[in-house]
C-alpha cells in the first residue's frame, strides 16, 4: 500500500528523528481518510442529512469469520518488549458519585461504509493527544481486511438513536500497526484515527437561487407542486431564470420556439451529461435547450448503482453514474447525477406547476474532541492480569440466536485480564489478551481502560476490542480479547500523536478552504 506523508507539529520531529534503516520495517502505518475540510464536511453531512437517517440505518460491522474464532493457549507469554509507560487522560467531564459504572463521555460510534456499500459502526473512544483530536478503535473498524481504509469514516461521541449530542467528527489521517496493514495480522488490531473538529448541522435557511449556487456547504432543493395562478404570477416575475417551472406530462409533447403566440409552458427536459454540456448557460432569454440544473452525485446504494447501470447500457437511464475505488480496484461508494435542459413545449391537458425551493445547511463548529468530551490515557507494556472496565455497543446475537444487546445504549464489563496470552489461528493472532465479558459484536474497538476512576470517569487505554470467543462451547460469547498494548503500540500511537487537523466550517456555517 502506499504511504501518505501527514502534517506534523513543529514540535520536537525532524525527518532524522523518524528516519528508519533501509531494511527495516516500521511498526506503523498511515493512511488518509478525509484531510480535505470540503470532503470531510460531505462525509459528515452524509451521516447527519434527514436527522440522522444514515446513522440509523447504519448496522454493527461483522468480522469475516463463519465460526467464532477459537482460543488456544500462546506459547508466547505476551511479555513487555521494553519499559512500562503511561499518559494521563484530559477530562472536561464534571466528577461525580454513583454506585454504578458512569458511563465516560469519551466513548461513541464510529461509522463507515463498507465496500459492499454497506452502513456500518463499531464502538471507540476518545483518548489524550498533543491536538486533543484522536480516536482509539479497533483496526478492523478502520482498516477492510487489513488493506484499505472505509470510507466517510466519522466519530459520533455519545452517540443515541441518530443523535450525535456533542458533534461529529470525521476522521482524518488513520494509523495502525505495520503488521495489520501488511498482513491483516490480528496482534495488531487497534488504530488511532486524527479527526477534524466536530460541527453538528444546526439548522437551515431558505436562500434565492444564486445565494444557493455560491454556497459551499450543504445544499438541497426541494420541488413543490403549486396552482397554475402561482405559477403564472411567479413566472411572470421572475422569467426562466426563476424558481417556477412546469413539465407537461403529455406522451408526446409538441416542442415550440419562445415566439410562439399560443399556450405554452416552459418545462425542464432530462439530456445526457455530453448534451447538458453542450448546450448554452442561462442567458435569460427563455430559449430552448438551454441548461436548468445538474442534480447530484447523490450517494446511493450498490444494489441501485447495479440497476440503473443495467437501465443505462438499455439507454434507458441518462443519467452518470459514478463510483469511488480504494487502492486495490475495490469499489467503495456509488452516485447518481442528472442533467435537465429547458425545453417550451404547446401546453397540454395533463401540465403541472412546481416552484423550486433552494436549502442552505448551517453548520456550527463544536470544537477539537478532547476539549469537549477529554480524552482517556494510554497505557503499554502493562503485565498481564490487570483490572480493567471495558465499553462498548454489543449488539450482535450469540451463537445460539439469543440476542440480549440492541446497540443503542453502551454497555460494560469489569474484571482482571488473564495472566495468560492466547492465540486465535484464524485471525493470525499470536498473543491477544482476555477478560471473561458476554459483551457481543458491535462492541468491537471498545476501550479495555485500567485504573477507572468512577468518579473523573477516566483511565488509560491499555486495549481495544479486538474479538469474541465461546470458550467452553456452549454457543454464548463468555470471553472478548484484545491486541496487547506493547512498545510497538507505543510507536504507532506516538505517530498519531503529532497529526494535526483543521476546522471544517467557518463562524457562518460556511464550509472553509
Amino acid at each position: 500500500m502506499k504511504r501518505l506523508l501527514i502534517p506534523l507539529a513543529a514540535a520536537g520531529l525532524s525527518a532524522a528523528a523518524i528516519a528508519m534503516p533501509a531494511n527495516a520495517e516500521p511498526h506503523w502505518a498511515t493512511d488518509n481518510l478525509t484531510p480535505k475540510p470540503a470532503d470531510a464536511y460531505g462525509a459528515a453531512a452524509f451521516w447527519l442529512d434527514s436527522n440522522g437517517a444514515a446513522l440509523r440505518k447504519a448496522t454493527q460491522y461483522r468480522l469475516d469469520a463463519k465460526d467464532v474464532p477459537k482460543l488456544v493457549t500462546s506459547s508466547g507469554k505476551g511479555t513487555a518488549d521494553g519499559k512500562p509507560g503511561m499518559t494521563g487522560p484530559t477530562t472536561a467531564a464534571k466528577a461525580g458519585a454513583s454506585k454504578n459504572v458512569n458511563l465516560p463521555k469519551t466513548i461513541g460510534k464510529v461509522f463507515f461504509l463498507d465496500r459492499a456499500g454497506h452502513y456500518r459502526w463499531c464502538s471507540a473512544t476518545s483518548i489524550q493527544s498533543r491536538n486533543r483530536n484522536l480516536v482509539a478503535t479497533a483496526g478492523h473498524c478502520v482498516y477492510e481486511n487489513g488493506k484499505d481504509v472505509f470510507q466517510k469514516w466519522v466519530f459520533v461521541p455519545g452517540y443515541y438513536q441518530g443523535k450525535a449530542p456533542w458533534g461529529v467528527y470525521v476522521g482524518a489521517y488513520a494509523f495502525t500497526a505495520y503488521d495489520l496493514d501488511t498482513y491483516d495480522d490480528y496482534d495488531g488490531d487497534y488504530a488511532f484515527v486524527a479527526v477534524h473538529n466536530g460541527f453538528s448541522l444546526t439548522t437551515s435557511k431558505e436562500v434565492v437561487k444564486s445565494e444557493f449556487g455560491q454556497w459551499a456547504g450543504d445544499k438541497w432543493v426541494q420541488h413543490e407542486e403549486i396552482k397554475k395562478e402561482e405559477y403564472d404570477a411567479g413566472f411572470a416575475k421572475y422569467g426562466a431564470a426563476g424558481p417556477y417551472w412546469s413539465k407537461d406530462f403529455d406522451v408526446t409533447p409538441e416542442k415550440v420556439g419562445h415566439s410562439y403566440t399560443g399556450q405554452k409552458v416552459l418545462t425542464k427536459v432530462e439530456v445526457s451529461e455530453a448534451d447538458y454540456a453542450k448546450a448554452p448557460k442561462d442567458t435569460a432569454s427563455d430559449v430552448n435547450g438551454e441548461q436548468y440544473e445538474q442534480v447530484g452525485p447523490t450517494p446511493i446504494s450498490q444494489e441501485e448503482y447495479k440497476k440503473l447501470a443495467d437501465l443505462k447500457g438499455d439507454g434507458k437511464f441518462l443519467g452518470k453514474l459514478d463510483v469511488t475505488k480504494n487502492a486495490s480496484g475495490g469499489e467503495t461508494a456509488w452516485f447518481e447525477t442528472h442533467y435537465y435542459i429547458k425545453q417550451w413545449v404547446k401546453a397540454g391537458k395533463t401540465i403541472r406547476y412546481f416552484r423550486d425551493h433552494y436549502f442552505i445547511g448551517i453548520a456550527k463548529d463544536t470544537g477539537r474532541l478532547g476539549d469537549v468530551v477529554g480524552g482517556q490515557g494510554f497505557a503499554w507494556n502493562q503485565p498481564l492480569g490487570q483490572q480493567v472496565t471495558v465499553f462498548g455497543y454489543p449488539s450482535d446475537p450469540h451463537p445460539d440466536g439469543d440476542r440480549p444487546y440492541t446497540g443503542v445504549t453502551p454497555k460494560w464489563c469489569s474484571g482482571k485480564t488473564g495472566t495468560k496470552s492466547y492465540q486465535v489461528n484464524m485471525f493470525k493472532v499470536e498473543t491477544h489478551q482476555v477478560l471473561k465479558c458476554s459483551m457481543t459484536g458491535g462492541a468491537d474497538g471498545g476501550p479495555w481502560l485500567m485504573k477507572y476512576n468512577n468518579g473523573k470517569r477516566t483511565g488509560y487505554v491499555n486495549g481495544v476490542t479486538s474479538m469474541f470467543h465461546d470458550n467452553d462451547g456452549n454457543e454464548r460469547i463468555d470471553f472478548i480479547s484484545s491486541a496487547i498494548f506493547d512498545g510497538e503500540t507505543a510507536d504507532v500511537y506516538n505517530k498519531a500523536n503529532y497529526a494535526e487537523t483543521k476546522k471544517i466550517v467557518g463562524p457562518n456555517g460556511e464550509l472553509l478552504k
